[in-house]
């Protein structure tokens, strides 16, 4: 699996059990893992009339509150289970906040306002299991996800959103120039730099991985 180890997921698993033990601790370390890639996928869900209104980092803090509160009720016990739980947490959170300001604008300005979160579900593959896929290349889907979110985080902020609105939302050069209120030139720049410090982070975490298995 690129860029993650079995030290990794063998961790990840122990927190997990630890957590649907009752420590508290071991749960919060476990969520703390998975804050970016739900980052990511709560910029995706969230409707472009919201965006700059709505921090996606505040829907998934309300997700991982929510998570804490009824962990009890969590009937799994693998890791891609809980990132399914997590997701659909993140999900509803997401609709609550649509329907809470959204609604609210069609109120106050009086104009028709879709529910659908602009189509957010489909063009998000990339960090998603498809549900055609088996367990075992679900699981794999997960943890490149997860692992490719946290490579994003350590991107200067106009490399990641970059990449996250060309690969993530599969936006044209000329709608990301519009929206970063840059050029075309700019943009396909930060999209070059981005792309070769996450490959070159890629190739020494496989180094590293390969150095623990010999």
């Amino acid at each position: 699996m690129v860029g993650t180890t079995t030290v990794d997921r063998s961790r990840h698993q122990q927190l997990l059990h630890e957590s649907i033990g009752g420590n508290t601790d071991s749960l919060g370390e476990l969520l703390e893992n998975y804050r970016a890639y739900l980052t990511v996928l709560a910029q995706r869900y969230l409707d472009d009339r919201l965006r700059g209104r709505l921090d996606p980092a505040d829907i998934v803090q309300t997700t991982f509150m929510e998570a804490q509160r009824d962990l009890p009720s969590f009937r799994g016990q693998q890791i891609e289970e809980l990132l399914g739980w997590l997701r659909n947490i993140l999900r509803n959170n997401v609709s609550t906040a649509h329907q809470n300001h959204l609604f609210t604008q069609k109120r106050a300005a009086g104009r028709e306002v879709s529910g659908s979160p602009n189509n957010s579900d489909q063009r998000i593959t990339e960090l998603l299991p498809s549900e055609t896929t088996s367990p075992s290349q679900r699981v794999m889907r997960d943890e490149a996800a997860v692992y490719l979110a946290n490579c994003l985080l350590e991107l200067p902020e106009t490399q990641r959103e970059a990449i996250r609105l060309r690969y993530v939302e599969g936006k044209s050069l000329k709608l990301i120039s519009q929206a970063m209120q840059k050029s075309e030139m700019a943009v396909a720049g930060l999209l070059k730099r981005g792309l070769h410090s996450l490959r070159q982070r890629m190739v020494s975490d496989n180094s590293s991985e390969a150095a623990e298995m010999q």
